[in-house]
C-alpha cells in the first residue's frame, strides 16, 4: 500500500491523515508537487465526497509551497478574486477546492472576471478508485479502527464493493459496528450483511 502522511508531529501508520495513494489521486499528488508548472499560478482540485480533497489540501499547504483554499466555491466571489489577484502579485501558487465532478462542474460563477481567470487555471479532479486502490483503502481504513478484517475479506468485499470513496467508507464503518454489535469477529456473515446494508438487498453477491 501507497500512502502519504502529512508532516505534522504524532502520526503513525493508522493515521486518518494518511491519504492512500493510487490510481484515482496519483495525476493529483504529482501536480500538486510541481506547482511552478501550474499556470496563472492556480489550480483547481475537485472530486467525489469523502475523496481526500482537504487532506490533500492540507498536505500542500503543509508542504510550505503556496495556500490553499478548501470550498472555494462557497467562497464570495469577490473575496475570491482579491484572493486570485494576491496571489498573481506575490507569485504564490493558490490551490482552490471546489465539490462537484470533472473540473469543478456545478461551480457556477457570477463574476465575468473571476470566471474567466479561474478557466485558465489548472483542473485537476480525483477520479474513481480501481480494485487495488479499493483494496488499499479497505486495509487503510481497517487499521485506522483498528479492525482485524479476517482471512479472505479483500477476496469477498472487492468484487462486491461498490468503487466510491464514501460507500468504501461505509461499508468499513458497517463492519465494524456489526462486529461490535455482535461482539464477533468480522468474517463471512458480517461482511454479507454489511454490504446489504451499504447497498440494499438486490446487490450482487456474486454466490
Amino acid at each position: 500500500m501507497t500512502q502519504i502522511a502529512l508532516p505534522l508531529a504524532h502520526r503513525h501508520a493508522a493515521d486518518p491523515d494518511r491519504i492512500v495513494v493510487g490510481n484515482a489521486n496519483k495525476g493529483v499528488i504529482d501536480a500538486l508537487g510541481d506547482p511552478a508548472s501550474w499556470p496563472f499560478n492556480t489550480a483547481i482540485l475537485a472530486g467525489p465526497p469523502r475523496s481526500g480533497k482537504s487532506l490533500l489540501g492540507r498536505w500542500f499547504a503543509a508542504q510550505g509551497q503556496g495556500e490553499t483554499l478548501d470550498g472555494a466555491d462557497r467562497m464570495d466571489e469577490t473575496e475570491l478574486f482579491h484572493r486570485w489577484n494576491r496571489a498573481q502579485e506575490s507569485g504564490q501558487p493558490l490551490l482552490l477546492i471546489a465539490d462537484g465532478g470533472a473540473e469543478g462542474a456545478g461551480w457556477d460563477i457570477a463574476l465575468p472576471d473571476l470566471r474567466s481567470r479561474l478557466g485558465a487555471a489548472l483542473h485537476l479532479e480525483i477520479g474513481a478508485p480501481d480494485d487495488a486502490m479499493v483494496a488499499d483503502l479497505i486495509e487503510a481504513m481497517a487499521a485506522q479502527r483498528a479492525l482485524a478484517m479476517g482471512e479472505g475479506a479483500l477476496t469477498y468485499l472487492l468484487p462486491r464493493a461498490t468503487r466510491s470513496f464514501a460507500a468504501i467508507e461505509r461499508l468499513v464503518g458497517t463492519i465494524d459496528r456489526l462486529s461490535l454489535e455482535r461482539k464477533a469477529p468480522a468474517t463471512l456473515s458480517i461482511w454479507r450483511d454489511a454490504l446489504e446494508a451499504v447497498h440494499g438487498a438486490e446487490q450482487p453477491r456474486l454466490i
